[in-house]
């Protein structure tokens, strides 16, 4: 088949053209003869537009080669070349593919597509218009897109059209997705090729493709168009003076903002000061408020085009020329691709395809999912999808131009259609969570993904604190005899180590001891920086000298930096949200480190902890592992701890300390984030905790071993969890608005079969979940449990009772804010 690609974004582009050449390349490999001719800029929200008047000049463009991403899904400094590149005359070089780029429009470009390049090629058979950055579902978007400007421009050329768009959730674009959304593109493309009606009842079709991580286990659904409008007020904006900033104002108008409220006041101010009857001069930004468009869906019966991309279906709308939509009655019905892929094995509730929800069914909610992480982001969407009835929520974008890395709040209100009336679910990074909004709103109305004030249990010397405080209180607690008793102490300069550890005793009479014994003899400890993570800074000792070498070489290395040092976490200078976000940046899912992970930043020179060194360690194929265990704690608070545990491996086989001349780490240390993504996989360096058994030989855990183990982890986690709640309370406060994700880590020591204790080591929030690796499922299960039992309760559902999330701590807290 010949098909003829257009578009309205113009040639390919990570901001404003991602996607064709992945499209183009998809229907080359699946045979067909593919010829493009597209706007040589952007040329959205244009329709079947013409520009009379012009003389429309053309340009050549060559993209990447195939052994070359496709163009336009990395930016132009992270692959040199990977965008092809534009010529002013066409190659006389035979086989050099070649697409026209010209000064005009989508429906310009079929005409100069079809008559005047492209001719020794044959007649074409199709015109696929797109695929468009973002959705073209709904009256509102269809009118003026486009995408649908040059399929309509080919209908009435008498050619059959096909407008394909998709609509993306985030900005993270991950390929992969886009690759998958490529695939079902073409297989539906081909569908409705082989079943296009011959007595001319159809002349295009719109189809909305979602960029979803499981699009392909979606369902292809005709659907009428939601017939929208906009609501009250302009779709533009008066400013004073030049506009500038046209393409970021375009990408800031594909992710819907809303028009500030402040600069429709300061437009009433501007009419009121002009006077009657006289003008005030002003420009006018195209600003639409796309609110209208998402409120318009939710409140529209299900079925129609905007719902069904929603829903996470690919949606196929037939249309006439004159924009009558036909076939009415496929609507509803399910187009059969080719070889289909069969939708994944959910409950019934969560693929419920019924027209009409049940009118027990809660209030809609609008959920803000943006984790900042493309491993995790879509697992979260998955399970989301999974567990949850579509009809129930409306995923909405970030706001234009946000950037997690650059730790902006995001305003809830300002994203919401009606914020007095709302229900809102927000997982996003720590420094992006809106908590004045979700502490100010009503008991049920909000959840966000982290409490604000948590430090009790991820900073080292405050979780230190916490058990000593109550085992204190509770001396029969397990925290006594599973968490090394801590020795937390304050430096800022080497010269004064002597005086912090004046009040260490234990520390102190155990380097006594050994002063006296063979280094092998000896009782070792090991020092941690309390605000480091992923190893970071980590040494071990054995003697006061051995101590204060490791402090003299880091002053040594940081004496540049110790102005710098951590002034930003003194609690009498910094309010709580601040200390917070300081903990988070430091927390088990920081990438920035900027060393080897067994050195310290100057940042995290001052509290440390030392705790006796824990050997022997269970050693599985010589080698020491630690366990990490995913936990999630629920408002006030439940606490759960996932059942699918990792054991994550040293990179080098262990020594004990003390009989390793060279003093290498490698053996000790079982960070994964150490030996890098393939070093660990080399390694073999994560595996499943309950898959120990069968993949050693003669050096595994037995079954009942492993429950042993298992049994201690829950009742730690439990006892920890309400320890911080009820014994620090200004340092850990679980709110009813919010949940939040853990990782803690425990190690295994090796004093028998059978006798064995799993010691705390950690906790962290915010977790690195690329330590999985490979064990994507894992994640996935985790995070399917987190909706399950926090998020379906939200949204006023039952719980349910999956598998793989134990119930390990239920205690009423009594902080409720009304």
């Amino acid at each position: 088949m010949h098909i003829l690609v257009v578009n309205d974004d113009g040639p390919p582009s990570p901001h404003s053209s991602p996607y064709v050449h992945s499209l183009v390349r998809e229907l080359q490999d699946h045979g067909h003869t593919v010829s493009v001719c597209l706007p040589h800029t952007q040329r959205s929200w244009i329709g079947k537009a013409h520009m009379i008047g012009q003389t429309v000049k053309p340009l050549y463009y060559r993209p990447p080669p195939p052994n070359q991403p496709a163009a336009g899904l990395v930016h132009q400094d992270e692959q040199q070349g990977s965008h092809g590149s534009t010529h002013t005359r066409p190659s006389t070089v035979p086989g050099t593919e070649e697409w026209i780029l010209v000064d005009g429009t989508p429906a310009s470009c079929v005409q100069i597509g079809l008559y005047h390049f492209f001719r020794d090629r044959g007649p074409v058979d199709l015109i696929v218009s797109g695929p468009n950055y973002g959705r073209n579902s709904t009256a509102v978007f269809a009118l003026s897109s486009g995408t649908l400007g040059g399929a309509l421009e080919g209908a009435v050329c008498r050619k059959k059209a096909i407008a394909l768009s998709y609509a993306f959730f985030t900005r993270n674009h991950d390929t992969e997705i886009i690759k998958k959304a490529s695939r079902q593109s073409v297989r539906v493309i081909e569908a409705l090729w082989k079943r296009w009606p011959e007595d001319g009842s159809v002349d295009l079709y719109s189809v909305n493709v979602p960029l979803l991580e499981g699009l392909e286990e979606g369902k292809v659904l005709f659907t009428p168009m939601l017939q929208n409008y906009w609501g009250e007020g302009s779709c533009f904006t008066e400013v004073d003076g030049s506009v500038d900033g046209e393409v970021e104002d375009e990408e800031r108008i594909r992710e819907g903002e809303k028009t500030p409220e402040k600069q429709e006041e300061q437009d009433g101010v501007g009419r009121r000061e002009a006077g009657a009857g006289l003008h005030r001069h002003k420009h006018f930004k195209w600003s639409p408020k796309f609110t209208d468009v998402y409120k318009s869906v939710d409140e529209a019966p299900p079925g129609n085009d905007g719902w069904a991309v929603k829903e996470g279906h690919t949606s196929v709308t037939p249309l006439k020329a004159n924009f009558f939509q036909a076939l009415t009655q496929l609507h509803g019905t399910e187009l059969q691709l080719d070889q289909s892929i069969t939708t994944s094995k959910t409950s019934s509730s969560s693929n419920d395809l019924s027209l009409r929800p049940k009118e027990s069914d809660p209030q809609p909610a609008y959920f803000l999912v943006n984790y900042g992480d493309t491993y995790v982001q879509p697992l979260i969407l998955s399970a989301i999808r999974a567990l949850l009835p579509s009809h129930l929520y409306t995923l909405i974008p970030a706001p234009p131009g946000w950037d997690p890395t650059a730790n902006p709040e995001i305003s809830l209100s300002s994203l919401l259609p009606s914020p007095e009336g709302s229900k809102i679910l927000q997982i996003t990074p720590y420094e992006s969570i809106d908590f004045d909004y979700a502490l100010s709103r009503p008991a049920g109305s909000v959840l966000v993904n982290s409490y604000m004030i948590r430090k009790a249990l991820i900073r080292k010397h405050f979780l230190s604190a916490t058990v000593d405080g109550w085992c204190s209180k509770h001396p029969e607690s397990i925290l006594g005899r599973n968490v090394k008793r801590s020795e937390a102490f304050e430096v800022d300069y080497a010269e004064f180590l002597d005086d912090a550890l004046v009040e260490a005793w234990d520390l102190n009479a155990s380097m006594q001891r050994n002063s006296e014994l063979e280094e092998k003899q000896r009782e070792w400890w090991i020092l941690k920086p309390s605000m480091s993570d992923r190893g970071q800074g980590i040494r071990l000792f054995s003697s006061m000298e051995g101590l204060q070498a490791i402090f003299d070489e880091w002053e040594e290395e940081h004496d540049d930096d110790d102005d710098d040092d951590d002034d930003d976490d003194d609690d009498e200078k910094q309010d709580e949200k601040k200390e917070e976000k300081d903990d988070d940046d430091d927390d088990d899912d920081d990438d920035d480190d900027d060393d080897d992970g067994k050195g310290v930043m100057a940042s995290h020179l001052r509290h440390f902890i030392a705790q006796p060194y824990i050997h022997p360690p269970l050693l599985i194929g010589g080698r020491k592992f630690h366990i990490r265990v995913y936990v999630l704690a629920v408002g006030s608070m439940k606490v759960y701890v996932y059942r699918d545990m990792l054991a994550l491996f040293a990179g080098k086989p262990y020594k004990a300390p003390g009989e390793d001349e060279d003093e290498d780490l490698d053996g000790h240390l079982t960070n994964t984030c150490l030996q890098g993504e393939e070093g660990a996989e080399e390694a073999d360096s994560v595996k499943r905790f309950w898959d120990l058994e069968e993949e050693e030989e003669g050096g595994g855990l037995s079954r009942e071993r492993k429950e042993g183990i298992w049994k201690q982890i829950c009742e730690v986690t439990g006892d920890l969890f309400e320890a911080a709640a009820r014994g620090m309370m200004i340092h850990f406060q679980p709110l009813e608005q919010a949940f939040e994700v853990y990782g803690l880590d425990f190690l295994v020591d090796g004093q028998g079969e059978g006798k064995e204790t799993a010691w705390l080591l950690e906790v962290n929030a915010f977790p690195d979940f690329k330590q999985t690796g490979k064990l994507t499922d894992v994640v996935k299960g985790f995070w399917e449990g987190v909706v399950r039992e926090a998020v379906r309760p939200f949204v006023g559902l039952d719980g349910g009772k999956g598998e793989g999330m134990e119930l390990v701590r239920d205690v009423d807290l009594g902080r409720r804010f009304a």
